[in-house]
């Protein structure tokens, strides 16, 4: 855990009280000499969860300000993330939906489609029933949001960056007044601190959390150290990590941090996922910048990602997602993509000045990745076309040249309060009785290192498991402990393990938590309470007026089943051998563990995967093997057991319901002590999708 004591200001600071004016502001941005001598609720971080608590603490009649370290307003939202992450629509409510509402009607006129007629723009994400739209331009974004606070009359202010040595001054537990770089020192009775990094709570001593804990802190199986799990975005070529092929004398290519993995599966570590600028490009010629070379490119730093290419990966390594008039939000994507790697590994506790390397460190790396893409002779044809199709837009991001100002922080800082969301929460082991909002995307973890192991770069880290329903999110886990802090809301920085915070770290999450949050300051300010002892059942009652959603009422799917809660010697698939090609999925439930595993109706013959356990003693044992049935599965699948008496072959039909509901029983067979393959799995001669998840062995107790 690390933490940072808070300090107190020197008495002889210049207060805005000296300067301010008292005459009522129009809700715009702001000059610091135009500041009240407080505020009832002070915001600090203008990201979407920010500007959400502002327009409700504004809504409930208090004071409210926004304050904004850099020069825009949105956050990711209005960064390049315009294809939203939602996991269920149906589970976003409030001002988060009120956004999504404005951007419908925005691009519901017809003088919004400049570059394409809005007839012929498709996304998967918005059905043609609803008002809302869920993809949508970076300025767009930002411009909605701007348009949100001036008619709620929100002031805001912005290029005013907290004091992170001593930017808090606390008297009795609670937060007076916060401390900018420029010496501004803005007063308020509770404050929120939305910024992506937690700079707020770090620096007012609420303890807090950076990296992977490990599965044991919180009883999870998705934490800490993930080489088993990190299929996706994963090398399906081997590539030479060495500077000289095949001599690890020579040293690591860039990119690559270490030989090994650095620890076991499920061990914490201090790692953080890694970021990259969401991109927005576009096909429109008359509208386009071209990639450009960065002065300090450093070919050698795309070395692997050439040779991956020669190895005969012919992935094009992006993931472009269309936006409106013809552009895209584009994310990382497969082993060498935008997401630099191992880099960001300093950025949640860096001062802005090393923050500010780590940043241009990364635009570094992306610049260069995509001119490489663009021109390099050994990027394959069928790849570099298109970089030549798709560049960056001319009419985004203008005071940055066309790429982002918001570098993609996924992670940095997670506080530890009485009540931080866990894995189990996720999959609806436990329900937070306390909720203020729900989430429902995946758990999602991008990877978190590059490694070199038997001659081979690996990625490590990246997990994609589905939750199985949306799931309430507590109000205890946005506070901090009382006795650290009694007026502070922590929305975005919020306390969640790692792989919890992945699947909530959503940006209609960080506005509804935002919203959430500023209801609960306005009732503690009303009762003259901590935020800690404030009546949850008034908060929940306000915010069920507001349309915030708490509880599920839709449609449920049957949670995973752990590996734990199963009798008898249990060997999940991620822990059998696998042959290459098969895929990982969580979309159907119930499942054992993590998910499962299919063949993709692909390579019929060429796939296998075989279950090895340890008999602890001769007997009979149940053998029960376990599936999601589905209408495209295999009608004939093989199981071929190695018994006492020999091998033993039962086909399954998987579109029919397993035999004992949850599980197929194959029979009772006969087993030697020790360890030994029990079962293999193949999809020779099958009729659909193969299905492969936990094997269960039951030992028959003798009557």
């Amino acid at each position: 855990m690390l933490s940072v004591s808070t300090k107190f200001f020197p008495l002889l600071l210049v207060t805005i009280s000296l300067f301010c004016r008292f005459e009522p502001v129009q809700a715009q941005e702001i000059k610091p000499d135009q500041l009240k001598s407080s505020y009832d609720v002070i915001i600090y971080g203008g990201t979407s969860g920010g500007i959400a608590a502002a327009l409700q603490a504004q809504r409930m009649g208090k004071t409210a300000l926004l304050i904004e370290p850099g020069t825009h307003l949105g956050g990711l939202s209005s960064g390049g993330l315009g294809a939203t992450d939602i996991g269920n629509k149906a589970a976003i409510g409030g001002v988060a939906r009120e956004f999504y509402r404005r951007l419908g009607t925005y691009y519901s006129q017809a003088d919004s489609w400049v570059y394409q007629k809005r007839s012929d723009y498709k996304s998967r994400r918005k059905n043609s029933s609803e008002t809302e739209m869920w993809t949508f331009e970076p300025h767009v974004a930002e411009a909605t949001f701007e348009k949100m606070l001036i008619a709620d009359q929100v002031p805001w202010v912005k290029k005013q960056r907290l004091d992170l040595k001593q930017g808090v001054q606390k008297k009795q537990g609670r937060i007076s007044a916060i401390k900018m770089e420029s010496g501004l020192v803005v007063k308020g009775k509770v404050f929120i601190d939305a910024t992506y990094e937690g700079d707020l709570m770090a620096v007012a001593g609420v303890s807090y959390h950076v990296g992977r804990e490990s599965n044991a802190t919180y009883g999870e199986t998705l934490n800490g150290i993930q080489t088993r799990n990190a299929v996706f975005h994963q090398f399906i070529k081997p590539v030479d990590p060495y500077i000289v092929p095949g001599d690890p004398k020579s040293g690591l290519l860039p990119g690559v941090q270490q030989e090994g993995p650095g620890g076991k599966d499920g061990e914490g570590d201090h790692r953080v996922q890694a970021y990259c600028f969401r991109m927005c490009t576009t096909d429109v010629p008359e509208n386009q910048r071209e990639w450009v070379k960065p002065e300090n490119y450093d070919p050698q730093r795309y070395e692997l990602l050439l040779r991956n290419f020669e190895a005969g990966d012919h992935r094009v390594p992006w993931a472009p997602t269309l936006m409106p008039n013809r552009k895209t939000d584009t994310n990382n994507n497969f082993a060498i993509s935008t997401d630099n790697i191992g880099m960001n590994y300093e950025y949640p506790d860096a001062d802005y000045e090393k923050r500010e390397q780590i940043f241009q460190e990364h635009l570094t790396y992306q610049q260069g990745l995509m001119w490489t893409l663009a021109n390099s002779p050994r990027v394959p044809p069928t790849v570099q076309k298109q970089f030549h199709k798709w560049k960056p837009a001319k009419d985004e991001f203008q005071d940055t040249e066309g790429w982002p100002f918001q570098l993609y922080v996924r992670e940095a800082r997670r506080m530890i309060s009485e009540y931080v969301m866990t894995e189990k929460n996720c999959t609806s082991e436990l329900i937070a009785e306390d909720s203020i909002g729900l989430a429902a995307y995946t758990m999602d973890s991008h990877n978190q290192q590059r490694y070199a192991i038997d001659g081979k770069a690996l990625n490590e880290g990246d997990v994609q498991v589905g939750v199985p329903n949306p799931y309430p999110i507590a109000y205890r886990s946005i506070r901090p402990r009382k006795s650290e802090c009694q007026n502070l809301l922590v929305p975005v920085a919020m306390a969640a393990s790692h792989i919890a915070y992945g699947s909530i770290r959503m940006e209609p999450v960080f506005m509804v938590l935002g919203q959430s949050a500023a209801t609960a300051a306005s009732q503690a300010i009303d009762a003259g309470t901590a935020v800690q002892d404030i009546d949850y059942p008034a908060l929940r009652k306000q915010l069920l007026k507001d349309k915030q959603i708490l509880i599920w009422t839709g449609p449920r799917k049957e949670p995973p089943i752990r590996v734990k809660s199963l009798a008898g010697i249990v060997v999940d698939d991620t822990d059998a051998r696998s042959s290459l090609g098969w895929k990982k999925s969580s979309s159907i439930t119930p499942y054992v563990g993590q998910g499962y595993q299919h063949d993709g109706d692909a390579d019929k013959g060429k796939r296998e995967i075989v279950f090895t356990a340890e008999i602890p003693k001769d007997g009979l044992y149940e053998v029960r093997v376990y599936y999601v049935p589905s209408s495209n599965r295999a009608t004939n699948v093989p199981y071929e057991l190695r018994t006492a008496e020999g091998p033993v072959t039962v086909r399954v039909n998987q579109r029919k319901k397993p035999n004992q509901g949850k599980y197929q029983l194959l029979g009772t067979f006969l087993f030697k002590t020790g360890k030994q393959k029990i079962l293999t799995v193949s999809n020779q001669g099958t009729d659909g999708h193969v299905i492969v998840d936990a094997l269960q062995l039951v030992p028959v107790k003798s009557k």
